[in-house]
């Protein structure tokens, strides 16, 4: 068996190990020097690039277009929509120079004082400043609209305590901004968008996810709604695992930003944002992995089906190749992603353990006995079954267990999910159950006086108030005031 695999902490001895554990140890991405960063290693940079290319397509079928924006946004743009700038200034890094020196010494660099900005920079938090400051020279009349833009991108956000892909200073994501003619075509963008999160996320990722509105001590800084999908790890803990913000007019008013409408009136633009980030890989790992490492979605893995020969010799291996050879050939004609790993650097046990530890859903495997009684060892990375079928129709059997596999993982995850929603209206019964986690619908008055009591006595927070779920009469559980919503209560990450 894989060292690695040896010493990769249990989920139930201590999840939160496990999970660093895997990161590392799958060869998802390791610390950098730059605290608060992560080297993405091209195996998790694999998995993130099926991600951007599934998720462009989706974007691009509602008429989405990429552009790119710069990474540097002059500060005075922060001061023009007073909400924004609160909920970003703690988490801004910020560009005083543009020049190094050598030191006095010259053993050393400096920075030289006489490079100092006239006006400082801010890398990117998120990009609404500085789209809107464009958008103000492409809108001038009705016929410029709507603008649908994206941009994939690394954003900044001075994190005190980090943890890969959940948590990083700098991270990659994607954030789309649209600009409306009206404030009905713009929520319906923002709504629109949330659905395309959440088929994502159910139908590539394999993970349920709840949609829903966040209350207003939630929303994004400067948006009038935020919707969320939130998504349910294994110790029962939520992850936002994607937003979509209805802006109003208020960065159209920030930056001036009018049309004229068709009576030849000016009219201030509506506006949305939205984003997912690498914080979907957390999602991926936490939702599915087990002890023995990754199970990765067929549709999302890097390497769908391995193929390990077991040989006694060099004219065996040719034997053994030349019978797969036509396997690998059809597999990859179907467009699934095969590879053969015939390395004699490596024991099979370690291969086994090793692409096990990786999450490649489908492993076959063919030796000498194989080869005589036209058999292969087929198996599945989510059960670990395995089992010896015939050589013959292979193919076709890889195609329907990739397939069962992607069903599985999200009938699993959510079966699970649905086993932890718990509704609850008494506040002394939730403080005790919500420390096992676990998602609690619960009445709530609407106030932000109970939320911040609810977040402060438990460390739970209102996640959304969820679309799911019917909305009945009830009594909000602390304040004991008449509710105006059943919302998900959850601890986070």
């Amino acid at each position: 068996m894989a060292k690695e695999l040896k010493n990769l902490t249990k989920r139930a001895e201590n999840y939160s190990q496990w999970y660093n554990d895997l990161v590392m140890k799958a060869d998802l991405a390791e610390l950098s020097p730059v605290r608060g960063c992560m080297i993405i290693k091209p195996y998790g940079y694999a998995i993130w690039e099926k991600m951007q290319q599934e998720l462009d397509k989706m974007f691009k079928k509602t008429g989405v277009q990429n552009a790119y924006f710069p990474m540097l946004i002059p500060k005075s743009f922060f001061s023009r929509e007073a909400e924004h700038v609160a909920g970003f200034a703690k988490e801004c890094a910020v560009v005083t120079h543009y020049r190094l020196k050598a030191s006095e010494d010259g053993k050393s660099v400096d920075v030289d004082p006489a490079a100092k900005l006239d006006e400082e920079l801010i890398i990117r938090p998120t990009s609404e400043t500085i789209i809107w400051n464009t958008y103000k020279n492409w809108i001038h009349s009705w016929r410029d609209l709507p603008i649908l833009c994206n941009q994939w991108c690394n954003v900044m956000r001075w994190e005190m305590r980090t943890r890969p892909f959940l948590r990083t200073s700098e991270f990659l994501w994607q954030e789309g901004h649209t600009a409306h003619a009206t404030k009905e075509e713009a929520e319906a963008k923002a709504q629109e968008m949330l659905k395309v999160y959440a088929d994502f996320a159910e139908n590539y990722m394999g993970v349920p996810v709840l949609q829903g509105v966040k209350s207003e001590t939630e929303r994004f800084a400067g948006a009038l709604n935020t919707y969320t999908i939130e998504a349910m790890m294994q110790d029962g803990k939520a992850l936002q695992s994607g937003t979509s913000h209805f802006l109003g007019q208020n960065f159209a008013k920030s930056f001036d930003v009018t049309y004229l409408n068709k009576e030849n009136k000016p009219e201030y633009v509506w506006a949305t944002s939205w984003g997912v980030s690498t914080r979907l890989m957390g999602a991926l790992i936490m939702v599915h992995s087990d002890d023995n490492g990754l199970v990765l979605p067929p549709k999302l893995a890097p390497v769908q089906v391995v193929i390990i020969p077991i040989n006694k010799g060099d004219e065996q291996l040719q034997q053994i190749t030349a019978k797969l050879q036509p396997v690998i050939d059809q597999l990859r004609e179907l467009g699934i992603s095969v590879k053969y790993d015939d390395s004699d650097n490596k024991r099979p046990g370690f291969k086994f353990a090793d692409y096990e530890l990786k999450g490649v859903p489908v492993r076959l495997v063919m030796g000498g006995r194989d080869l005589e009684n036209n058999t292969i060892e087929i198996m599945r990375r989510d059960t670990l079954e395995k089992e010896s079928v015939s050589f013959d129709g292979i193919v076709e059997r890889v195609k329907e267990m990739l397939d069962d596999i992607q069903h599985n993982i999200f009938e699993k995850a959510r079966s699970y999910r649905d086993a932890h929603v718990y509704e609850c209206d008494n506040y002394e019964e939730f403080k005790e159950r919500v420390k096992d986690g676990g998602f609690f619908l619960c009445h709530w008055d609407g106030t932000a006086e109970t939320e911040a009591k609810i977040k402060e006595e438990t460390q739970a927070t209102i996640r959304c108030v969820p679309f799911a779920y019917e909305q009945t009469p009830g009594v909000d559980m602390v304040s004991g005031k008449p509710a105006v919503a059943r919302v998900i209560i959850a601890r986070s990450y």
